[in-house]
């Protein structure tokens, strides 16, 4: 009995002491663990009933098994972490102190020549003090020339092996004294910070020919990987055409000499895009790095003659290119730079900013090349997941779609098959039509268009902006579509995506109420893009027009949007798709790009709409103008809108898209008008009120229906009083006074509010149009307002008892009682609903 007592003791003992598993034993829990990291309890006792090996195994000590095994895991993911992080701090550390380096050579530099010109003022001074002579020109002049004689290059021939790999040669250390060296001063960019998880350092030039910009930074991909996807320009230059490469001649070293031909589009229709012809040279250092360095061929540097377009303008290249170095640990550090000259004095005197900024042409192509690298390299890692079941690979090919889409439509180049129509005597508007659309669309598309004929209209135009920040306009014009889209257009567009014939063949005069749903795709790693799909739910005024108010859906990307961001171009661009939505979905975009012309004033607070004025007043502003005051900033909008068209009916879908893009034109500058910056020594008044007839008219119907169905006055309104002292009274009232549609076969829509209504639901007069009322009022509210609808539409009022309703903030809104009452016009007819809402509060 002691001795069976004693072995029950030392067994339990041994339950609670280490156990060594076998390899075997091991390797079946370790199947386990990758497919279920932490099991149950029954699925644990399953286990060593289903596997006999671990049959001398406690339960408890393979629950401790687990822990230990996720314990380990957990550790060894960040330790990796912590190392991926060392690495780059590594790398960064190295980085700056080659800034440095570099930056210390510069001042040298600088010091040297302030030495220098000294020097030669004293001499210039002690020449002119003991003659009157001109000797004192003399010395200046060859001053000049010794620094000038440097520069000139030998006459050579460019046109063999040998004069192409010297020139080859020359570009290589031009580059890279521009990229690591002191040959450009580089002066940082305003926000541009370094880290490990920053996009890198990028500086512009100062006082330099042409217009140049570098950057710097760190990626996980490994240098070859990073070249090829470097010298896939159309990848990630969305400004680029075209690119041909028409001849290739190999160096020492595995190197090899390219003869390039690059288009490149106009970003506006006042302008002629440009071309390049340059020799791109890869090749390899002794330190391991690769370098890819580029520059035009032109009379001076010798070489044959490239290609010409009678469309294009040709720009010219100076040494640009890029430099990746291998990282200690994997990854890369990789330098770029590019340095252009665009022919500035061949475009409009108003558009020469454009031109000759090189924090455009960062924006443009030096950040937009790292930001693409980067955004590959996270995807690489699974560092970014997108959902909807798209690859990130597909993802980029419809932002890449889309702004090529606008740039052809923008720019409407005679061999893609584009010619302009004549306008009707008002040139603001410029429509060109492609019959044979297959040259741009491809030839997968042919089956969009009829067999008796059809083809892609646009109609386009640009205008001039002051005091827009382009940021702002665009976000506004995104959040807000019902301001200046029409319903009937965007339902035109919609069915040029059937196979039958076009439902709507022009827009139809007042549109549909609408409104939109964003639903995102895909936002760029530093959220400066955004894919997403707008989902635009239409409402119909009466039972015919059921056929027409359905959903429609489009592909949309919104860039530069953000007001922090470096470089001000924002740009809205969307396609109609179906509800199919394939990976090779035909695209026909249409949108806006706004780019600023002068330079963003530095310290410009970020602003919010205050829109509390209709877009028709000239009293509107924008919150926060005050310290604004200064603003001065010039900026170009772009509009393009293509339509597709049957031959008999080209001339109605030109008029039809001629009178649209004009009301859009309207539409931009009212809401211009209302987000720009006061002018220097206005004044800030109190928020107005909305003083059109309308508004007066409404605001007496109000008035005069709650005293006709409740027998109380809404406020007191003197005999005489006028229009706009009743509008007033009502603007001002303390409590929120909203009126709603009654259309049938549609969800009631709110039409007007007071400033206290706006405040409830946290939105503007602009944007109410947006907001329907049973979005508004919670399940309680909704079930009340069922039940007393038919007492409203008979007695002509009912009051509501206490309730929550949502802002359109989704903040919860409280209320302890709301009056609802018919709104009768002159005529005695229904107009609409007014809510009342008492003593309201956010919860």
């Amino acid at each position: 009995m002691a001795l069976s007592m004693h072995k029950d003791m030392n067994n339990q003992m041994d339950a609670g002491k280490y156990v060594r598993y076998t390899p075997e034993q091991v390797e079946a829990l370790e199947r386990v663990y990758s497919e279920c990291p932490k099991p149950s309890s029954l699925r644990r006792q399953q286990l060593i009933r289903e596997c006999p090996i671990l049959s001398n195994i406690e339960p408890k000590q393979i629950k401790v098994w687990f822990q230990n095994r996720r314990c380990r895991e957990k550790q060894r993911k960040e330790a990796s972490r912590l190392q991926t992080v060392n690495r780059k701090l590594s790398a960064m550390n190295k980085l700056l102190m080659e800034e440095n380096d570099r930056l210390q050579k510069q001042v040298s530099h600088l010091v040297y020549e302030n030495g220098y010109m000294k020097q030669q003022i004293h001499t210039v001074s002690a020449s002119a003090a003991t003659t009157t002579d001109n000797s004192c020109d003399s010395v200046v002049m060859s001053g000049q020339n010794q620094q000038q004689n440097p520069n000139q290059r030998p006459q050579r021939d460019a046109s063999n092996p040998a004069g192409l790999l010297a020139v080859a040669e020359e570009t290589l250390a031009e580059f890279l004294s521009k990229a690591t060296g002191t040959a450009v001063d580089w002066v940082q960019m305003i926000g541009m910070k370094p880290g490990p998880d920053s996009i890198g350092i990028v500086a512009v030039s100062r006082n330099c020919s042409g217009i140049a910009a570098r950057a710097c930074g760190l990626v996980s991909l490994e240098p070859t990987k990073v070249a090829e996807i470097l010298k896939d320009r159309l990848s990630w230059y969305r400004d680029c055409r075209c690119v041909e490469v028409l001849s290739i001649v190999p160096t020492g070293g595995g190197g090899t000499i390219e003869l390039m031909y690059m288009q490149t589009y106009a970003p506006t229709t006042l302008a002629a895009a440009r071309d390049f012809w340059t020799l791109r040279y890869t090749t390899s250092l002794e330190d391991g790095s690769l370098v890819i360095c580029e520059r035009s061929l032109n009379a001076s540097t010798g070489g044959p003659p490239g290609p010409s377009s009678p469309n294009f303008v040709r720009a010219e290249m100076l040494p640009s290119g890029f430099l990746i170095r291998p990282c200690e640990g994997g990854g890369s550090i990789i330098h770029i730079v590019d340095h252009v000259d665009l022919d500035v004095w061949s475009v409009p005197e108003v558009l020469r900013p454009l031109y000759e900024s090189s924090k455009i042409l960062a924006q443009k192509l030096t950040i937009a090349a790292l930001q693409h690298i980067r955004q590959i390299a996270q995807e690489s890692s699974g560092e970014i997941q997108y959902g909807g079941g798209r690859q990130p690979a597909v993802l980029r090919t419809f932002s890449q779609r889309l702004c090529r889409g606008f740039n052809d439509a923008v720019n409407g180049f005679v061999d893609d098959g584009w010619s302009l129509l004549g306008n009707d005597g008002v040139e603001d508007v410029t429509i060109a039509v492609n019959s044979s659309p297959n040259k741009f669309l491809g030839s997968n598309y042919s089956t969009m268009f009829p067999t008796f004929g059809g083809g892609v209209l646009c109609a386009k135009a640009s205008m001039l902006l002051q005091n827009v920040p382009p940021a702002l306009l665009v976000r506004f014009l995104r959040e807000h579509r019902s301001e200046w889209a029409d319903y009937g257009v965007d339902a035109y567009s919609a069915a040029s995506l059937k196979a039958s014939p076009y439902a709507v063949p022009c827009a139809r005069p007042g549109g549909f109420p609408s409104s939109q749903v964003i639903l995102p795709l895909a936002p760029t790693i530093e959220h400066e893009e955004f894919l997403e799909v707008v989902r635009i739910e239409g409402h119909a005024f009466s039972p015919e027009d059921v056929a027409l108010a359905r959903d429609m859906y489009l592909l949309q990307l919104c860039s530069g949007i953000d007001e922090s961001s470096v470089g001000a171009c924002a740009q809205l661009v969307f396609a109609p798709i179906d509800e199919s939505f394939a990976d090779d979905a035909l695209l026909l975009p249409s949108g806006f790009r706004v780019i600023p012309l002068d330079p963003k004033p530095d310290g410009s607070a970020s602003r919010t709409l205050d829109l509390t004025s209709t877009l028709g007043s000239s009293n509107a502003r924008a919150a926060g103008d005050g310290e604004a005051s200064g603003y001065n900033l010039r900026s170009v909008l772009t509009i393009a809108f293509q339509f597709t068209f049957e031959n008999h009916l080209r001339d109605n879908v030109a008029a039809m898209a001629r009178q649209y893009v004009r009301s859009v034109v309207g539409s931009v500058q009212r809401v211009a008008m209302v987000i720009a910056p006061a002018r220097p020594g206005s004044q800030l008044g109190p928020k107005s009120h909305p003083g059109s007839p309308e508004a007066h008219a409404l605001a007496r119907w109000i008035s005069r229906s709650y005293r006709i169905h409740t027998g109380a006055d809404l406020f007191r309104v003197e005999p005489a009083a006028s229009g706009d002292a009743i509008l007033k009274q009502l603007w001002q009232h303390s409590d929120a006074i909203m009126c709603c549609s009654v259309k049938t076969n549609s969800s009631p829509i709110f039409t007007f509010s007071n400033q206290a209504g706006l405040d409830m639901l946290e939105t503007t007069l602009v944007a109410l149009q947006d907001i329907m009322l049973d979005k508004v009022l919670d399940e309680a509210g909704r079930k009340i307002l069922c039940s007393e609808f038919s007492k409203i539409m008979q007695q002509g009022y009912a009051y509501l008892p206490a309730g929550l309703c949502v802002s359109s903030m989704n903040r919860p809104v409280s209320y302890e009682q709301a009056i609802a009452w018919k709104v009768l016009n002159d005529d005695d007819a229904n107009h609409c609903i007014a809510f009342m809402f008492i003593n309201w509060s956010f919860v």
